[in-house]
């Protein structure tokens, strides 16, 4: 396994930058602030969509007053004004899909050799995964990472909403109308210039048009994330909350010449390091940016609890809370065929696919309460090349963290189990190639996952023994969205408790299980043990918050 790492360390680092980008958190909102007093408009200045004055309108540069054959010309257009972005885009990990200062630089990422259990792998799959990447015609492994005008700024900077990739074209949008067979939806060739006379900052919209729709579908790989938040009410997402605070992704996940903050992958801070990167900084979010590690203003008992408790495990009670998410995905019964021997599909009780011939049988949960590990920021990530043990339920990823860990704290996850196709001598996972044309091996062509599996590890320059089988597995997701008013907020008794959401967690104080109801023999002194380590955790943290108190 190889281990990255997100530390709780850089949470003063963050507090500073937060109060430097926002002030108070909670203040003002971005458009309150861009009209706050003693801050002059220029006369030509326009409302921006999302509520941002500008000084730029695009509809009126000379440089977009023109029909465009093709994106690409776009793409050249934007960059004959924004001389930088280029450059600035292609050392991003949306860009090259790797984390280049993680492990070997090499394998961290989805075009790396991690691997998932929902799609399982890029390689192989490229044109129907790379509709989700920020380039165009991103095909196979010989795409060129370097050309400029590869790169696609409008899906992430159109304000129109109207702009759309081919599922199934290598990130490239259709240059006629043509229908996706899965859907029967048709796609339209984009008004281009209507376009780029209304580029802006991206908003939800932008950002959701992938990351709502990962694995598949809306709400398949993350349960707190999906299309229900592209315009969330109160009840769903305090922060995000439409008719509220209005808050864009952006103002968490602080961007910085492309750079965005928030990804798993980052690299391990070894002890002698005193000062930060760039790209540290840049990967980083924490709820005590704006709230403080003590954000009860009345309540000290609650404050006590932040040094061992995530924020987002008290206040996401649930996750996919309006619509259901996928939390199975069984990938050993795919390939039957109905009665007149062609793939099908069948709708479950929630409106979702609980089977589909390509993919094998799903299923769906809908108001999903989190499942709860420690973690100290760090993700584990098992490699393809990795050794399994098949026997019990392999997992693809695993946050780091022990009751033991002065870094580690209860955070809420999603929990994704499958099965998986994998390599029953070598005992290693494998990459099958799933899309492909009629005349290709991959199994959405011809069902056979011995062929796909031997094209995929082939594509992949890896052996593959020619056996296979399929194993059980589990992807971590944490659960950092959908944040829930106050009045919804996770009780006490519902971790506290023999039958609670912590009962099977270690390191935690559950009344009736860590006092046993005997005060005599083994009983006293379990309980003692017990009362012991509750009275020492306790201990440490009033020291904890007296050196806070004598600091301040």
């Amino acid at each position: 396994m190889r281990r990255t790492r997100r530390s709780w360390f850089l949470v003063t680092a963050l507090v500073a930058a937060a109060v430097l980008a926002f002030g108070p958190a909670g203040a003002r909102t971005e458009a309150k602030e861009d009209q706050a007093p003693g801050r002059k408009l220029a006369q030509n200045a326009v409302m921006a969509p999302g509520g941002r004055w500008t000084t730029v309108d695009h509809s009126k540069l000379e440089a977009l007053q023109k029909d465009f054959a093709g994106p690409e010309e776009v793409t050249a257009a934007c960059l004959s004004c924004h001389t930088q972005a280029a450059d600035q885009i292609h050392h991003t990990i949306h860009w090259t899909w790797i984390c280049d200062n993680c492990g070997d630089g090499a394998n961290m990422g989805k075009y790396g050799k991690t691997i998932n259990n929902f799609c399982i792998a890029v390689p192989s799959n490229e044109p129907r995964c790379t509709s989700c990447h920020i380039g165009y015609g991103w095909k196979d492994k010989n795409f060129d990472f370097k050309a400029n005008t590869r790169i696609d700024c409008l899906v992430c900077h159109d304000t129109t909403h109207t702009y759309e990739k081919y599922p199934a074209g290598a990130g490239n949008p259709v240059k006629e109308p043509t229908v996706f067979p899965e859907s029967g939806k048709t796609y339209l060739p984009p008004d281009y210039k209507k376009i780029v006379g209304k580029v802006g900052k991206p908003d939800r919209i932008n950002c959701g048009t992938c990351h709502f729709y990962g694995g598949g579908g809306d709400a398949v790989k993350h349960g707190d994330l999906d299309s229900s938040m592209a315009m969330p009410k109160k009840s769903l997402d305090v922060h995000m909350d439409a008719e509220g605070q209005n808050f864009t992704c952006q103002r968490c996940h602080t961007t910085k010449n492309h750079q965005i903050a928030g990804r798993l992958y980052t690299t391990p801070a070894a002890p002698e390091r005193i000062s930060l990167t760039e790209a540290d900084l840049a990967s980083k979010i924490a709820c005590e940016s704006c709230h403080s590690a003590t954000p009860h203003k009345t309540d000290v008992k609650s404050n006590d609890h932040t040094d061992k408790v995530a924020c987002q495990a008290c206040h996401i009670p649930r996750f996919a809370r309006i619509i259901p998410t996928k939390m199975v995905w069984d990938w050993s019964t795919a390939g039957q065929k109905n009665a007149e021997g062609k793939p099908f599909k069948k709708d479950g009780p929630l409106g979702k696919p609980i089977y589909d011939s390509k993919k094998g049988d799903f299923v769906w949960e809908k108001n999903v309460v989190p499942e709860y590990r420690w973690f100290n920021g760090a993700m584990s990530h098992g490699l393809v090349t990795d050794v399994i043990d098949p026997s019990g339920v392999v997992s693809l990823n695993q946050p780091v963290g022990s009751p033991d860990d002065p870094k580690s704290r209860i955070m809420p996850f999603k929990v994704h189990r499958g099965k998986q196709p994998y390599d029953t001598v070598q005992k290693t996972l494998v990459i099958p190639n799933l899309f492909g044309g009629k005349d290709s091996d991959a199994y959405w062509a011809k069902y056979d996952w011995k062929k796909a599996i031997a094209a995929g590890m082939a594509y992949v320059d890896l052996p593959f023994s020619g056996e296979f089988g399929f194993v059980s597995t589990q992807f971590y997701y944490p659960t950092t969205h959908m944040v829930a008013p106050r009045e919804q907020v996770v009780r006490c008794e519902e971790c506290h408790s023999t039958s609670g959401r912590l009962k099977d967690l270690p390191g935690v104080y559950i009344p009736g299980r860590d006092v046993s109801a005997s005060v005599t023999g083994v009983g006293f002194a379990a309980s003692a043990l017990a009362l012991a380590g509750v009275l020492g955790h306790g201990a440490l943290r009033f020291v904890s918050r007296k050196k806070r108190e004598k600091r301040s």
